[in-house]
């Protein structure tokens, strides 16, 4: 599993975050300090405080698959 900070502030950043999640065939889950959702339901994510950054879990075996993602999140990554 790998874990990446993330900062999504407006709807569409939640909208393409989900698309993005959902394209794939692995699990994504988002946390925000005590709260875990799974990275693909939009009802999820949009319930998570978003003034702090947020934590993406990524469960995924393929490191090729998994570089993908990460490079997908770019824009978000809180650097």
């Amino acid at each position: 599993m790998k874990s990446v900070e993330i900062r999504i502030n407006t709807i569409n950043d939640i909208r393409n975050f989900v698309d993005l999640a959902s394209n794939c065939c692995f699990d994504v889950d988002l946390a925000s300090a005590r709260y875990t959702v799974n990275g693909k339901s939009i009802m999820g994510v949009a319930s998570l405080d978003k003034s702090k950054p947020l934590t993406v879990l990524i469960h995924c075996d393929d490191e090729a698959q998994c570089a993908d993602f990460l490079a997908q999140l770019k824009p978000y990554i809180n650097e």
